[in-house]
């Protein structure tokens, strides 16, 4: 059975927490273990950030989410009408280089990719669409 939910908040870091609760509930309630829930959490987190700080920068905007959930897997979209930019155009950061060495900025996209199982970008309909599944281990 899946079972879908979409919200819309505010491009306000305010808003973070009742998304992270949101998929709380909605992964719990798929038997999703305590890592698979944190893992997606951190990764959606970093997006609606990078959305409200890069995206929006100073304005006001909306920011869509949706999250899909079965028993094998959660899917989480994220929907922002900022000015089109693909996260997943950002190379993959240097983590071998010295700490001191590293430019500032860059791991949350990293880490998204760490955490999730499948991403995917478009623009379409003067929108940035970014698509985040997490596959329940078995």
């Amino acid at each position: 059975m899946e079972n879908s939910h979409s919200f819309t908040i505010d491009s306000d870091i305010l808003e973070i927490p009742k998304v992270s609760l949101a998929l709380d509930l909605a992964l719990r309630a798929h038997s999703f273990s305590e890592e698979e829930i944190l893992d997606t959490q951190l990764a959606v987190e970093e997006a609606i950030t990078n959305v409200i700080v890069h995206g929006y920068e100073q304005i006001t905007g909306k920011i869509v989410i949706t999250c899909r959930t079965t028993h094998g897997l959660a899917e989480v979209q994220i929907e922002d009408f900022a000015p089109p930019f693909d996260p997943l155009s950002i190379p993959e950061p240097d983590i071998t280089e010295a700490i001191e060495d590293r430019k500032i900025g860059g791991l949350g996209i990293f880490l998204i990719r760490q955490v999730m199982d499948d991403i995917v970008y478009r623009y379409e309909n003067g929108k940035n669409i970014l698509v985040m599944v997490k596959k329940k281990k078995v």
